[in-house]
């Protein structure tokens, strides 16, 4: 995959990527058998036409014959009649096949990226992923659509032109078998320039897109520190960048092209010089050179044409093969082959022994490091620290987002990396700080969190995270749309949807980043009581920026490096530890002892 930087990768030197849309060719083979039974009667058609306009000239034309001219231009009539519907039936069946393989290439490389982990997407740009998702599958679509009709019916053409050019003259054919390799040996090198040229085209628009998907969705920071301008500019020279390669890549083409058409005329040239001194000789009648003329040109054209469409499909072989980067990317946690099932709805005892874990991106920084923790079933634990500790660490290996790298990580007694990933999640609810909604309603947004949930029970969600208010004041009520992100709402609007997802998923163990960080005053006393409902008898972990939340909380860690520092309650952690004391000392006027007030 790419990474950060944009890295061009090596261009392969044969078609052998393209071998990978068979299977999602196979499923329509029925479709492609008729298409190709199209295609053959087309193409019977039009190379019957050549000796229906030989027989017009010798036996009518020569002969002065009425009847005969008229039959065999009723023949000629008959025979472009055929062609012309079978064509059509056989452009409209590739054209569908073409269409339906690329919508289910499009679907296999969502499913497969919507399932890949966070590791994955650490040294994988978005904009590149989108950029194979929409610019090289219409590579792709424009290929095994239209690109493969016209190459299967040239392709027809030539090798039926070829023999039936044996057939009207073996002596000419000969001259013309001679020339084919002077076009085609120039034609298959400067394709695999082309080639090579396309992978870096289709690199340079992935460059763009990542650039204009990071900036959109972070554009209030750049209008706030004035940097439309810069960010114009570099996306000018990103697109500048991918308008300079695609000229280079165009002008190759037409180059190709020029040459591959100037060497097949100039060869029928050469060709029809030497057929006329044989009619001339009496080796030939008129009509035969005709005939031979006419294949002459279909094998001349047919060529021309494979020509220009090498490059076409040198380039969907290089968007096949990114795309197939992709089809063949493997997450690294993985479902066991054997793995052990997890009960319906777990007690939530939670046993961190000795964890150690680096991130792929960081592996020369311990994120955790000989880390235990136990938790039992119901408990409330709050994780404090400095920011780097490691508290979202322990929040990102209980969800399996990552492997630990030493130690194990237990639930009710089951090792975690033994069980589906997908049942490990379904029994933990997730507040995370930074509210991700989707472009739905607010309805759809909050039923996320259980998705067979009736409208009823989403709405008592509601109401139990205080979001049930401000939801029925917006303009369509719980059928509002609320906007790519959410962006119609607040910051602590956007919190108590988050909140309303974990209490309709109704989990037994309970994940708080800071739950309440962006509430209001009023809708943050409103909400901790929802919380202290939920978390009844239910294990909860609670990351805690603010330490007035967590006053109340039995047990507290503080982490620092990675590490267990210390643990106690609030007051303990106060009078023992210096760390927690510093970053209470931040946050609460403690002049006089036993009264925490938070400071402004």
């Amino acid at each position: 995959m790419a990474e950060a930087g944009g890295v061009d990768r090596p261009a392969s030197r044969s078609l052998k990527p393209l071998a990978a849309l068979w299977p999602f060719i196979r499923p329509y083979r029925r479709t492609l058998v008729a298409a190709m039974a199209a295609l053959l009667i087309a193409g019977a058609a039009m190379l019957t036409m050549p000796v229906a306009l030989r027989y017009l000239i010798d036996n009518g034309f020569i002969a002065q014959d009425v009847t005969t001219v008229n039959r065999y231009f009723g023949w000629f009539l008959l025979a472009a009649l055929v062609f012309s519907v079978f064509a059509a039936l056989r452009y409209y069946l590739v054209t569908w096949l073409g269409e339906r393989v690329v919508a289910d290439i499009r679907d296999a490389v969502y499913r497969k990226v919507v399932r890949m982990d966070p590791a994955f997407f650490e040294v994988t740009r978005t904009g590149e992923v989108l950029s194979r998702l929409t610019t090289d599958t219409t590579l792709v679509q424009t290929i095994s659509g239209v690109g493969l009709s016209m190459a299967l019916r040239h392709s027809l053409s030539l090798v039926g032109g070829l023999a039936l050019l044996v057939l009207t003259s073996p002596k000419l054919a000969g001259y013309t078998l001679i020339g084919i390799p002077l076009v085609v040996l120039p034609v298959i090198t400067v394709g695999r320039r082309i080639r090579k040229l396309s992978r870096q085209s289709q690199d340079r628009v992935a460059d763009t897109s990542a650039l204009a998907d990071e900036t959109l969705n972070a554009m209030q920071t750049v209008q706030a520190f004035t940097l439309e301008e810069l960010q114009s500019r570099r996306y000018r020279e990103a697109v500048t960048s991918s308008f300079r390669t695609a000229v280079r890549r165009l002008r190759m083409n037409a180059f190709l092209t020029g040459m591959s058409v100037a060497l097949v005329f100039s060869a029928i040239t050469l060709i029809l010089w030497a057929g006329s001194r044989a009619v001339l000789a009496g080796a030939m009648t008129g009509g035969q050179l005709a005939q031979f003329l006419m294949y002459a040109l279909v094998v001349g054209g047919s060529s021309a044409a494979l020509s220009g469409l090498w490059g076409e499909i040198q380039r969907a072989a290089g968007a096949m093969e990114r795309l197939a980067e992709l089809l063949r990317a493997k997450p690294e946690i993985v479902v066991p082959a054997e793995p052990t099932p997890m009960p319906a709805r777990v007690q939530g005892r939670i046993a961190f022994e000795g964890v150690g874990f680096h991130y792929p991106s960081r592996p020369d920084t311990p994120a955790l490091e000989d880390f235990s923790l136990q938790v039992a079933s119901g408990e409330t634990v709050a994780l404090v620290g400095p920011s780097g500790a490691g508290k979202s660490t322990v929040f990102q290996l209980l969800l399996r987002f990552y492997d630990v790298q030493s130690g194990s990580i237990r639930i009710d007694g089951i090792d975690i990396s033994q069980t589906d990933p997908r049942a490990l999640r379904s029994q933990i609810g997730l507040v995370p700080q930074e509210t991700v909604l989707f472009g739905t309603t607010a309805l759809e947004n909050i039923r996320y969190g259980r998705p067979e949930a009736t409208d009823a029970e989403v709405r008592r969600a509601a109401e139990m995270a205080a979001a049930d208010e401000f939801i029925e004041a917006l303009p369509e009520g719980y059928d509002t749309y609320l906007g790519e992100r959410g962006t119609r709402l607040s910051g602590g609007q956007r919190q108590r949807i988050a909140i309303a997802r974990a209490i309709l998923k109704d989990p037994p163990i309970l994940l708080l980043d800071e739950a309440t960080s962006s509430l209001d005053a009023t809708s943050e006393q409103l909400v901790q009581q929802a919380l202290e409902g939920l978390m009844h008898d239910r294990t909860t972990l609670v990351i805690a920026h603010r330490l007035a939340t967590i006053q109340k909380v039995s047990r507290i860690l503080v982490m620092q490096h990675g590490r267990v520092q210390a643990s106690g309650n609030h007051h303990e952690l106060i009078a023992s530890n210096p760390l927690y004391a510093q970053l209470a000392a931040l946050q609460f006027d403690l002049d006089q002892p036993g009264q925490q007030t938070e400071s402004a």
